[in-house]
C-alpha cells in the first residue's frame, strides 16, 4: 500500500524490555465504587497494586482539554490496577479526551463505551496494559486512528471496533524512535466491523507496523479476531514488522484480506478467509503459510507476490524501505482454498521475482472454468504434492507438482468443507514440515501430513470460523486452553 499522511504521528520514546502479557489470574482489593469523574481521578491518583476502580453506570463527558489521567501507576502482573465500568457497556465516556496514558504498567481499562474525538493511545513509557472489553466508537474524523500501541506487552482483547467511515485505522501498532516496534502485543478475540471508507488505501482494521519499521522484531500475537464488513482497505490485517503470529481469525464478507506488505519471518496460521474480496498476500523473506482455508474469495485465495527491491537493509532508510521486497524462501503449505477466483496467483507489475519459496501439499478446488494456479515467475518456486480438483484448470503448475484427485469433501455444522474417510488427501504429502504440528481445526498433525489445511479427524474442531458471540466485550470462554 502506498503511503498516506493521517494526523497520529510515531512517539519518539524509548521501549522498556519486552516480557509477557499480564496473568488473565489477578488479584484485587476491595472495590472502590466513584460516581464522578473528580471521584475517577482521585481513585486512580490513589491506586496502588491490585486496586479495582468501578465507575457508576451512565454516560460522562469529558469537559474541553481535560482528561482521564493515568500516569506513573504501577500495578504487578498478579495485581494490576483495574479501572472498571459499573457493567460492560453500562458507562459511556464522551468528550474531546479520555484515558491519557503515560510511565505506568499493569493497568486494566475494562468495559467501557469509549466515544473521545481523539486517538486512544498506550505510548511506549506504558507497558503491559490492558484494553479489555470496551465498545470503541471514536470520532469519525478524517485521517484519526482510534487505537495507537507503541508500549510493549500491550493486550487489546475482547473489544468491538465498528462504525468507522473515514480515512484512519481501527488499532495501530508501532514502537519507540521512527523504526521501533512496540514487543510482544497481544491483540485477541477482538470484533472488528464495518469500516466502510470507499479509498484504496489506508482504512485497515490492524496496522501492525509501518515500511520504515519494518525490519524492527515485533513478535506479536494476533489470533482469534473476528472482522466482518471491513471494506475501508484491501488489507484487514496489514504487516509491516517482522516475527509476528497470525492465526485462528476469521474475514468474512470484507474488501481486506491477511498481507505481508513489509517484513520478514511471520507465521500465517489456520485463518478463514470466507466470502469477501481478498485473501492472503505476500511480500518478504522466510515466512510461512499454513493450515490456512479461504472460500469464495473473488480475487486471489493466496497471492505471492512481486518486488521492486530484493531486500530491505538495516542500513536503508525508513523513506526507503516503502517499496515491495520480492519474496525469499517463502513456504506456502497444507493450506486449503476453494471457489475462489483463483486459488494461487503471482504478480508480475514488478520486475524481481520470488526466489527459493515453495508451494507444496495444498488442496485447491476451483467450481468454475477459471485456472487453479496463476505464476507469471516459476524459476524461483519449487511446487510439490498439490491435490487439484474442479471445473478450473490447473494452470501454470509445473508437470509434476500436482495431481488431479477428487479430495471427497464435505461441510461440516459450520460450513467448512473437510476430509472425508477414503479422501486421498490423507496422508498423501510430500514434504514434511516439522514446525506445523497442528491443522486447521487445532488437531494434532500426526505421521504424514494430510494434503490441505484438515487433518482428517472425527473428533471435533476446536477452531472453527468466529461468530459476533465468540468476540468483543460480551465473549466470556476462550478459544483454545
Amino acid at each position: 500500500m502506498h503511503r498516506r499522511t493521517f494526523l497520529i504521528g510515531s512517539l519518539g520514546l524509548t521501549a522498556t524490555t519486552f516480557a509477557r502479557p499480564a496473568s488473565a489470574t489477578t488479584t484485587r482489593a476491595r472495590a472502590v465504587r466513584v460516581r464522578t469523574l473528580d471521584e475517577l481521578r482521585t481513585a486512580i491518583t490513589a491506586a496502588k497494586p491490585g486496586a479495582d476502580i468501578v465507575l457508576a453506570n451512565g454516560t460522562y463527558d469529558v469537559p474541553g482539554e481535560q482528561t482521564i489521567a493515568v500516569n506513573g501507576k504501577h500495578g504487578t502482573s498478579d495485581a494490576p490496577i483495574t479501572v472498571r465500568a459499573e457493567s460492560v457497556g453500562g458507562v459511556t465516556l464522551t468528550g474531546n479526551h479520555g484515558f491519557v496514558f503515560a510511565n505506568s504498567s499493569y493497568v486494566v481499562i475494562d468495559g467501557f463505551k469509549l466515544r473521545q474525538q481523539t486517538t486512544f493511545e498506550v505510548p511506549t513509557t506504558c507497558q503491559h496494559v490492558r484494553i479489555s472489553r470496551n465498545d470503541i466508537q471514536l470520532g469519525d474524523i478524517e485521517g484519526l486512528h482510534w487505537v495507537m500501541v507503541t508500549g510493549d506487552a500491550t493486550v487489546v482483547e475482547r473489544n468491538h471496533f465498528h462504525g468507522k467511515s473515514k480515512l484512519g485505522v481501527f488499532l495501530g501498532v508501532e514502537g519507540p524512535g521512527s523504526d521501533g516496534m512496540a514487543r510482544g502485543v497481544h491483540i485477541v478475540r477482538n470484533y472488528f466491523s464495518d469500516h466502510t471508507y470507499a479509498g484504496d488505501n489506508g482504512g485497515e482494521p490492524i496496522r501492525l507496523g509501518l515500511s520504515g519499521r519494518s525490519l524492527s522484531d515485533a513478535g506479536a500475537m494476533v489470533e482469534e479476531n473476528l472482522f466482518e464488513r471491513c471494506n475501508g482497505d484491501p488489507e484487514a490485517i496489514s504487516v509491516k514488522s517482522t516475527g509476528n503470529t497470525i492465526r485462528h481469525n476469521t474475514i468474512r464478507d470484507s474488501l481486506g484480506g491477511i498481507v505481508l506488505r513489509h517484513g520478514n519471518r511471520s507465521r500465517v496460521d489456520a485463518n478463514f478467509l470466507l466470502a469477501g474480496s481478498n485473501g492472503i498476500r505476500i511480500y518478504g523473506n522466510d515466512h510461512l503459510i499454513v493450515n490456512n482455508y479461504a472460500e469464495q474469495i473473488a480475487g486471489a485465495g493466496i497471492v505471492l507476490g512481486s518486488g521492486s527491491v530484493r531486500d530491505h537493509k538495516p542500513e536503508d532508510s525508513p523513506e526507503s524501505r516503502r517499496g515491495n521486497d520480492a519474496p525469499d524462501r517463502v513456504t506456502i503449505a497444507l493450506n486449503t482454498v476453494l471457489s475462489c477466483g483463483t486459488a494461487i496467483s503471482g504478480e508480475s507489475q514488478r520486475p524481481l521475482p520470488p526466489l527459493g519459496c515453495s508451494i507444496t501439499d495444498n488442496l485447491l478446488v476451483g467450481d468454475t472454468g477459471t485456472q487453479l494456479v496463476s505464476m507469471p515467475y516459476l524459476d524461483g518456486i519449487t511446487f510439490a504434492g498439490n491435490l487439484c480438483w474442479g471445473a478450473a484448470a490447473d494452470g501454470t503448475i509445473p508437470t509434476g507438482g500436482s495431481t488431479r484427485k477428487d479430495p471427497k469433501l464435505a461441510a461440516g455444522s459450520d460450513g467448512v468443507r473437510r476430509l472425508t474417510s477414503g479422501s486421498p488427501a490423507i496422508n498423501a504429502a510430500k514434504k514434511t514440515y516439522p514446525t506445523v504440528t497442528r491443522d486447521l481445526d487445532d488437531h494434532p498433525r500426526t505421521g504424514k501430513a494430510d494434503v490441505g489445511a484438515d487433518e482428517y479427524d472425527k473428533a471435533a474442531p476446536s477452531n472453527r470460523p468466529l461468530q459476533p458471540a465468540d468476540v468483543g466485550p460480551g465473549s466470556r470462554t476462550a478459544m483454545h486452553a
